[in-house]
């Protein structure tokens, strides 16, 4: 049987993983994490289409790759709310909620009314000392407090997939991930028109 031909797009794992290492030894990588955000909701836009999550999702990537090829996973259905309407767009808003209180700190640290905090929280509350990530010698504080803030998102949101991932099928995560959330509110938008 011939296997299927690997597409550049099927190495995007590499760049999860990598996105989690770089920030590990340097904050100010956790920016490239935008890259996460944006492309989405712009493929969403233009085609209409969740294409990102399909195809080009290197978070999804790595979940499959840990949970099947190196047998992570318990490969059971993922439970029935974590599919619902009112947890996936519940989950949404809660993330943008952090999200916004990130942007809310980074603003104050950028006008001088709070200093650099160099913690990433983990699970929104579980504070980590990162302070050997981050130097502070070339840019402003609120660009790496803008980094602190967005690793701490991007790393609660991996851990997040990779307990769904062991606990339930590895891709568990994008059932309930707040981009595939907006990205599919995006489609249903533009296909009504």
């Amino acid at each position: 049987m011939k296997s299927k031909q690997k597409k550049w797009y099927d190495y995007l794992w590499i760049m999860s993983l990598l996105y989690l290492l770089l920030g590990f030894f340097n904050i100010l990588f956790a920016w490239l994490g935008l890259i996460c955000f944006v492309v989405p909701l712009l493929i969403s836009i233009w085609k209409g289409n969740k294409g990102y999550c399909n195809h080009y999702c290197g978070r999804g990537q790595l979940f499959a790759l840990l949970g099947n090829k190196l047998k992570l996973s318990r490969q059971r259905n993922i439970p029935a709310f974590l599919r619902s309407n009112w947890f996936r767009y519940g989950f949404l808003t809660f993330f943008l909620i952090m999200f916004g209180n990130m942007l809310f700190s980074t603003y104050l640290v950028f006008s001088e009314l709070r200093s650099l905090n160099e913690v990433v929280t983990l699970m929104w509350t579980i504070k980590l000392p990162w302070n050997w990530a981050y130097q502070g010698t070339r840019v402003i504080p609120g660009v790496a407090q803008f980094a602190f803030g967005f690793y701490s998102l991007m790393l609660t949101s991996t851990l997040l997939g990779m307990v769904t991932m062991v606990l339930f099928r590895p891709r568990s995560w994008c059932v309930y991930c707040p981009m595939g959330t907006m990205t599919q509110a995006v489609c249903k938008i533009k296909h009504k028109n």
